[in-house]
């Protein structure tokens, strides 16, 4: 399925940009730790933006999520699918467009996505 029959399959009542501002402004506004915006648009056939950051603890990492997915809600969008619950290591949130990786921080070092995408546009949140 192409990028634009994923889109058209899932509408969203918001912009992809309108998703992302607001699920990193929830993600900083719950104290996410060292924010990134990833724009992938020219380099991943499946989302536009990936949105990275950490959480202090699991508890941590899994409040976040419900923070965003909750946020997100009110806004009329549901992911379609979030992985990592169970552990509160790394939660994956898709929102067909934009991708939420909250981690906790050594599983953000190890893994290191900024530097599997260093290629791409990347934006630091503060």
């Amino acid at each position: 399925m192409s990028k634009e029959e994923h889109a058209a399959a899932t509408l969203s009542p918001i912009t992809t940009a309108e998703l992302a501002d607001l699920a990193i402004k929830t993600i900083v506004d719950h104290k996410g730790l060292e924010p990134v915006l990833l724009e992938v648009t020219k380099f991943c056939s499946f989302a536009d933006y990936f949105i990275l950051c950490s959480g202090g603890s699991q508890r941590h990492v899994l409040a976040l999520a419900q923070h965003v997915e909750e946020a997100l809600a009110q806004a009329g969008v549901k992911p379609l699918g979030v992985e990592g619950r169970e552990e509160g290591q790394w939660v994956l949130m898709d929102y067909n467009t934009v991708v939420v990786h909250i981690f906790l921080q050594p599983r953000r070092e190890f893994y290191n996505l900024e530097d599997l995408w260093s290629e791409v546009p990347k934006t630091q949140i503060d």
